[in-house]
C-alpha cells in the first residue's frame, strides 16, 4: 500500500495544483451586457449589429448584478465593480441609468485597470452617477455639499490624473444641471479619444477633463451601496492613437 500511495504522489500532486490553478487563475464571465462596433462598420453603414461586451466579476457578490430583459440591475451591495473583458483605448459610449434610492450613488470607470483600491474602488477616470438627493444625505457638520456632485462630475482616481474643463478642485463639473432624480432614465453619451473626455448628460455636452496620465484600460460598472439599473449600453471603438506603455492601464492578473 505504501508503495501504491508513494507511486500515486506526484499525480495526485500534479491534480491537486491543477485545480489550485484553475481557482486561481479563472475568471469566468459574469454576464453579457451592451455591444461593441467598430467604427468603419457605421460609417459603412454595415447590418453589423455589433458583438455583446463581456464583463467580469473583480470583487463583488454573485447576485450583485443580473440580468431582466435588456436592463442591467445592481443590488449596490457590496461596494466594489465589474470590468470589460477587454481594454478599450478610443471610443464612444452610450448608457442609459437611474437610481432606484434616494441618494444612489454609481458610475463608470473609463481607462482603468480595474484593480481594486483600499476602498474597493479601481483607478482610472469616473464618470459619476449620483442620485439628486445625494448632497441632502450627506451633510457633513450641517454643511451641503455643492449641488455639482450629482449633475455628471468627472474626476480622475487612484493615482490617475485629469485636466478638468470647469474646475471644482481636481474635478470637473457640469456647467448645467440636467440629471434627473430616482426612478427615471438619464442618457449619458461619452466621447473618450486621446486623454480627452466629453460628457453630454440628458442631450447636452456639459463636461469634460483632459490630458487624463491613463487613457486606455478597461471599462468598469460600479456597485457603491445602492441599487441602481443600466441599460442600452452601446460602444463604438474609434482608431488608436499615440498611446506610451506609461499611460496603459496593466493587464488585469487575478491574485485571487
Amino acid at each position: 500500500m505504501k508503495n501504491i500511495l508513494k507511486k500515486a504522489k506526484p499525480q495526485l500532486c500534479i491534480v491537486v495544483i491543477l485545480i489550485i490553478g484553475s481557482f486561481s487563475h479563472a475568471q469566468n464571465t459574469t454576464l453579457q451586457f451592451g455591444k461593441m462596433k467598430h467604427l468603419n462598420a457605421v460609417a459603412s453603414g454595415s447590418n453589423d449589429q455589433g458583438v455583446p461586451i463581456k464583463w467580469m466579476n473583480v470583487n463583488t457578490a454573485g447576485n450583485t448584478w443580473s440580468l431582466k430583459d435588456d436592463t442591467l440591475i445592481c443590488t449596490g451591495l457590496p461596494i466594489g465593480v465589474m470590468r470589460s473583458e477587454k481594454q478599450y483605448e478610443n471610443f464612444l459610449m452610450h448608457i442609459e441609468w437611474k437610481h432606484m434610492e434616494a441618494g444612489g450613488n454609481s458610475g463608470v470607470f473609463v481607462w482603468s485597470s480595474a484593480r481594486p483600491g483600499e476602498n474597493r474602488l479601481p483607478d482610472g477616470v469616473e464618470v459619476q452617477m449620483l442620485e439628486l438627493d445625494w448632497v441632502k444625505l450627506n451633510k457633513r457638520d450641517g454643511v451641503t455639499p455643492p449641488i455639482a456632485y450629482v449633475h455628471g462630475e468627472l474626476f480622475g482616481v487612484g493615482g490617475v490624473t485629469t485636466t478638468p474643463d470647469n474646475p471644482r478642485g481636481e474635478r470637473s463639473k457640469s456647467i448645467e444641471k440636467l440629471c434627473k432624480g430616482r426612478g427615471e432614465w438619464n442618457t449619458y453619451d461619452v466621447v473618450c479619444v486621446d486623454g480627452v473626455i466629453k460628457l453630454s448628460v440628458n442631450g447636452k455636452f456639459v463636461n469634460g477633463v483632459a490630458h487624463a496620465s491613463q487613457k486606455k484600460g478597461y471599462l468598469c460598472l460600479e456597485s457603491e451601496g445602492a441599487p441602481i439599473h443600466f441599460r442600452n449600453l452601446q460602444i463604438i471603438e474609434l482608431p488608436p492613437g499615440v498611446t506610451a506603455a506609461n499611460q496603459v492601464a496593466p493587464l488585469f492578473e487575478s491574485k485571487d
